[in-house]
Parts: structure tokens; sequence; C-alpha cells
């Protein structure tokens, strides 16, 4: 009887592991895709700025 206990003790606590390990997957898939969104978003507005910055700059000859 004790090692039918420790035996489904063993695997519940096995599947803990896996379906945390998926919980952090998801969140770092999610995490990917809002900095992916951020990027896109701002991305052109950042060059632009850049591009209007390093013009105003003199250059020396």
């Amino acid at each position: 009887m004790m090692i039918f206990v420790s035996g489904i003790k063993t695997r519940l606590t096995d599947e803990e592991k896996g379906a945390t390990a998926v919980e952090y997957g998801i969140m770092v898939a999610l995490i990917a895709v809002v900095i992916i969104g951020a990027v896109t978003t701002f991305g052109g507005n950042l060059s632009s700025m850049f591009t209007n910055v390093a013009g105003k700059i003199p250059t020396t000859p």
C-alpha cells in the first residue's frame, strides 16, 4: 500500500513541475509578443527621431 501511495505522490509532483514549466513558457511567449509589438510600434518613430537628431549635429570637415 505504501508503494502505491508513494507512486501516486511521485506522479502528482512530477505533473506539477511540468505544468509550471508550461506556465513559464506561456509567460515568456507573452512577454516576447509584447516586446515585438512595442518594437514594431515605436521602431519607426525612434528611427525618424534619431535621423532628425543626426541631421542637426554639425559635421566637422
